[in-house]
């Protein structure tokens, strides 16, 4: 029996090999027939233990797949944030870069030298003595109270 089906098993496989050499066809096509099968008398029996292990394991499949989305949640959130804090040191080290053009230039135009020179070339000269007039209570005490007053103000002309 073993001989016989061994003999077969190499005709089979003989038969295989030549149709894979062979480009064209030869013989007659295999025809299947559809074969109506009636199921309907047969009835599935429940196994309580059959569904509890279903249970479990689709239990125990959507605790793995939450405990894999948190963690895939949890890192792309983590890279996320790397990127948020390197673009807010660059923008950090981007404005204290301009604070310190800012001062900088404001330092430059506060410069009397500067202020003087510009004054100069509008054709403002130093005020002369006597010119300049003092206001009342302005040389007192600055960090006491200061009384207002309905006194008139002097302008002076010249």
């Amino acid at each position: 029996m073993a001989a016989a089906a061994a003999t077969i098993r190499c005709a089979v496989s003989g038969a295989v090999q030549a149709a894979e050499r062979r480009s064209f066809w030869a013989g007659t096509p295999e025809i299947y027939f559809a074969k109506a099968i009636d199921n309907s008398r047969l009835v599935k029996v429940e196994d309580p233990r059959r569904n509890r292990e279903m249970k479990q394991f689709g239990t125990a499949l959507a605790v793995l797949f939450l405990l894999v989305f948190t963690y895939a949640w949890q890192h792309f959130k983590a890279i996320e944030y790397g990127y948020q804090i390197e673009s807010s040191k660059r923008e950090l080290a981007g404005m204290t870069e301009m604070n310190r053009a800012l001062r900088l230039e404001d330092a430059s135009l506060r410069d009397p030298e500067r202020i003087d020179l510009l004054a100069r070339r509008m054709g403002l000269v130093p005020p002369e003595p006597g010119q300049v007039i003092r206001m009342e209570g302005s040389t007192t005490d600055a960090q006491g109270p200061v009384m207002a007053s309905n006194a008139p103000v002097l302008v002076v002309a010249q």
